[in-house]
C-alpha cells in the first residue's frame, strides 16, 4: 500500500464519519438531546485525528515493525479509549451521571474510526503480504 493510497482512506474515512456525524446530529436534533453541538463536533474531531494518528503510524511503521503491527493497533486502540476518561469523562460526568447519550456522543465516532481504521490495518498488512 503506497502512500498515496494511505491519503484516499483517509479521505474515506472523513467521508464516513461526516455521513455518520449528520446522522447522528440529525438524530439529536429530532430527538431533542441535551448533547450540545460542539460537543458532539468536538467528539467527531478528536476521534478522526487520532484514528488518522493511528492510520499514519501504522503506514510509517509497516515495514521496520511488520511483525508487531496488531500488537501496536490494539494499543494504540487502548490509548483512543483512554483518550475517553481523560478528555471527554471528566466533563460528561460532571453531574455525576454519565448518560447513554453523553457515552453515545463519543463510542458511536470511537468505533466508526476504529472499523475503518481495521479495515485500513488488514490493507496494509495485506499488501505486506503481496510482497514476499
Amino acid at each position: 500500500m503506497t502512500l498515496k493510497q494511505v491519503v484516499l482512506k483517509s479521505l474515506v474515512l472523513f467521508f464516513i464519519a461526516a455521513v455518520i456525524f449528520l446522522i447522528h446530529f440529525g438524530l439529536n436534533s429530532v430527538f431533542g438531546s441535551p448533547v450540545d453541538f460542539y460537543e458532539l463536533v468536538y467528539a467527531y474531531c478528536m476521534n478522526l485525528l487520532m484514528a488518522y494518528i493511528v492510520i499514519y503510524l501504522l503506514f510509517f511503521l509497516k515495514n521496520k515493525l511488520k511483525d508487531q503491527l496488531g500488537f501496536i493497533f490494539m494499543v494504540a486502540s487502548l490509548l483512543k479509549f483512554g483518550a475517553f476518561f481523560i478528555l471527554f469523562y471528566p466533563t460528561y460526568n460532571s453531574d455525576g451521571d454519565l448518560s447513554r447519550l453523553e457515552f453515545l456522543t463519543f463510542f458511536i465516532p470511537y468505533a466508526v474510526c476504529l472499523v475503518v481504521e481495521c479495515v485500513i490495518l488488514s490493507k496494509i498488512l495485506a499488501s505486506l503480504d503481496a510482497y514476499k
